[in-house]
């Protein structure tokens, strides 16, 4: 079934072609959508693939509906490209079982592709677009490498699964399934009215998600990280600060670990609905991602790989765009900064710590953390004057006023010495940029304003490193072989705090913020469940011998 439609962007109409059927090497048939333009010749192709069928193109844009998440595909075809959307098989109206970038779906992304150039309306080149799902399923089309793929985009999107959403540090999370029970199951199979069902997804991948528990087979196969040197295409790679718990960390850690010519844009969207939002942007898509597909697409000659930076990175707090020539920024060199005894006098919590530049004598002292604590809400948030505060009965660690600006951008690590009373704990680790605040209302016991500048996770359990991969930037886990840990012996720990790009300004306070666990009303919707064998006190140590440290990737003036 095709339909016209009037061209609103340019003088090329659009022509959709609804339900086309692909059918793959097994016999299951996928569903396409196509949209190309109205008019005689060629063009490249933009292939987009999700279980978010393209049924839902047509639905305004709203940040109700986050999953619609195909860009402005109109404005692509006024521009003389064509626009496949595919639902992966088990979704949508496509047959098969849906089991979350599996193999066979990730072989389904060559078949399509080489279908799509092989039509009569496609001059052969096809690229890769969308975001999120979209951008992980970028990352296996480049990976599985068919001949006519010329190049990938993956707009906020992971490429280590486990890690980068569903087991942060090995502390199981709540987003898998929320996202698959609560969000992509309900979507393929309600209709208006109590309509005929659509698509049921009957295979149980919440299952999947709770049970496989550390990082095995099943998840190596559905994490772009274990093969993504094999990309040969050219890669645009853009995240989103604001996305830590979901994608950030594997757009940088995508780009870092390609091989391919490569570009990365980091850019300051402070949650999910900015990124969202920006996505669905024509002059988004006209400053970064065109220039990109109209050098490798169709062979414009625009001075795409000379001309643009190799890495532009947004600078939140001072709400710049700075460029770099590589990544990790090379310029950046860590800058040790001390836990130490408070108080700050700065704002409220359970020890009201120190944070300096200074290292600590041997009476630098230890601070104790019992969890739960009984004035928590919401997870660990308690209410407070100012309502819900995820700080007030948790621990931080706050510097004083800057005297200069800080200026930060790549990998952070806090190494923390802690001995507990349990045979496990977890950090739930927040970077904070603490503005300043009125005498007065610190007076009144307001909390001052701040913004999350990064987090870090981890288990105790999961401390083996994997030493191939691991860096003085970036600590990396195995998570296949948890071991308890012996009460109260001391173990030094290193929490891998997601990559930033931040300015704290003159006069502004550097905070670190540390719980067993996080709130829906800072964490929205990357939260973790607070399990019930979660009971003890840590101590976390910070003298000369056991000088827990965060280490930040300072800019050179």
């Amino acid at each position: 079934m095709s339909q016209q439609r009037d061209g609103r962007y340019g003088p090329l109409k659009m022509i959709v072609e609804d339900k086309v059927m692909v059918e793959m090497r097994d016999g299951v048939k996928v569903a396409c959508r196509i949209y190309r333009p109205d008019a005689p010749g060629k063009y490249p192709a933009l292939f987009a693939a999700s279980p978010y069928q393209f049924e839902t193109d047509d639905i305004p844009h709203s940040t109700l509906f986050l999953w619609r998440e195909v860009g402005p595909v109109e404005w692509y075809v006024s521009h003389g490209y064509a626009y496949v959307h595919m639902d992966v098989r088990g979704s949508g109206n496509s047959e098969g079982s849906y089991e979350f970038l599996s193999p066979d779906e990730q072989q389904d992304y060559y078949e399509t592709i080489e279908w799509v150039a092989k039509q009569p309306w496609c001059d052969g080149k096809v690229g890769g677009c969308g975001q999120s799902y979209y951008a992980w399923s970028q990352w296996f089309m480049g990976i599985v490498n068919p001949p006519s793929l010329k190049c990938i985009a993956p707009y906020d999107g992971s490429i280590d699964i486990y890690r980068d959403v569903a087991y942060h540090g090995g502390i199981y999370g709540d987003f898998m399934n929320w996202w698959f029970n609560l969000m992509v199951r309900p979507n393929n199979s309600h209709r208006a009215a109590n309509g005929q069902s659509g698509n049921r997804m009957r295979y149980d991948l919440g299952w999947d998600f709770t049970m496989r528990q550390t990082y095995d087979d099943w998840w190596k196969a559905r994490s772009a990280i274990e093969r993504v040197k094999e990309i040969k295409v050219p890669v645009l790679s853009i995240g989103h600060q604001g996305k830590m718990g979901l994608h950030e960390r594997g757009n940088i850690l995508g780009y870092e670990e390609l091989d391919a010519p490569k570009k990365l844009i980091l850019t300051g969207a402070k949650d999910a609905f900015e990124a969202h939002d920006m996505f669905d942007k024509i002059e988004v898509h006209e400053q970064w991602m065109k220039p990109f597909y109209d050098y490798y697409l169709k062979g414009i000659d625009n001075g795409y790989p000379q001309k643009t930076p190799d890495v532009q990175l947004f600078m939140r707090g001072a709400d710049k765009w700075i460029s770099e020539p590589q990544w990790p920024v090379q310029r950046a060199t860590f800058q040790p900064w001390y836990l130490r005894k408070g108080p700050t006098g700065s704002v409220t919590s359970l020890n009201d710590g120190g944070l300096s530049r200074e290292a600590p004598d041997a009476e630098g002292g230890t601070t104790d953390y019992s969890y739960p604590d009984p004035k928590w809400h919401f997870g660990v948030a308690a209410l407070g004057p100012q309502g819900p505060d995820a700080i007030a009965r948790n621990l931080t660690f706050t510097s004083e006023a800057l005297t200069e600006d800080v200026d930060i951008a790549g990998c952070i690590v806090l190494e923390l010495y802690v001995a507990s009373t349990n045979i496990d704990t977890d950090f739930f680790v927040k970077l904070s940029d603490q503005f300043p605040q009125a005498a007065d209302d610190r007076a009144r016991g307001l909390q001052p304003q701040f913004m999350n500048v990064a987090k870090g996770w981890l288990r105790a359990s999961h401390r083996e490193k994997d030493e191939k991969r691991s860096t003085p930037q970036r600590p990396y886990y195995t998570h296949t072989n948890p071991q308890p840990i012996e009460p109260g012996k001391i173990y030094k720990y290193e929490v891998e705090i997601w990559p930033a790009a931040h300015s704290f300004r003159k006069g502004h306070r550097i905070r670190l913020d540390i719980s067993a666990g996080d709130t829906l009303f800072t964490d929205s919707f990357f939260t973790h469940q607070y399990f019930y064998y979660k009971v003890g006190t840590d101590t976390y140590l910070h003298n000369a011998e056991n000088a827990s440290r965060l280490l930040l990737p300072v800019l050179k003036k």
